[in-house]
């Protein structure tokens, strides 16, 4: 049960710090995700189940409170879930710039598959023009360590960590 509350705290925390930083940042066109740095944080710390998990349910928070293409977030969540989950073996995440540069093509992948997405369903445009997302990829990468640091500490020794 405690581990349930755990998760519950980073999700709450995920969105607070997400929409505090959208909000005020949006005032210098920056656009950026800091849920998607939480769904990184999520996939290099808990089990990849669970990760996948909330990768699915962070996207769909997002989609929720979206104008455009319902789903898209979802997707876009749960395949950077998959990517990161496949090579966090393969990297140190405990240290700080394997966790920056995962976060920065992230930014990029999530922010050029929703471009995608919504023109081909949609037919509309949402590209952010290129110095909003290299400022926003930026930005969530100079976030990402203490959202690690915060994810690390809240999970702890859960039963939930992923093992290795």
């Amino acid at each position: 049960m405690l581990n349930a509350w755990r998760v519950l705290c980073l999700f709450v925390l995920a969105t607070v710090f997400h929409w505090a930083l959208v909000s005020l940042f949006a005032r210098w066109g920056i656009s950026a995700n800091i849920i998607l740095v939480f769904v990184t944080a999520f996939c290099a710390v808990l089990r990849p189940s669970l990760a996948y998990s909330l990768a699915f349910v962070c996207g769909l928070f997002l989609d929720f409170y979206s104008v455009k293409l319902f789903g898209n977030n979802a997707f876009t969540f749960t395949v950077c879930a998959c990517l990161i989950c496949n090579i966090v073996d393969r990297f140190d995440f405990e240290e700080l710039f394997p966790q920056m540069v995962a976060v920065f093509c992230l930014s990029w992948l999530a922010g050029l598959l929703n471009a995608f997405f919504v023109a081909v369903f949609a037919s509309s445009s949402v590209w952010p023009g290129l110095a909003s997302m290299m400022g926003g990829a930026v930005l969530n990468a100079v976030f990402a360590p203490g959202i690690f640091w915060i994810t690390n500490r809240i999970v702890g020794d859960s039963s939930w960590r992923r093992q290795g």
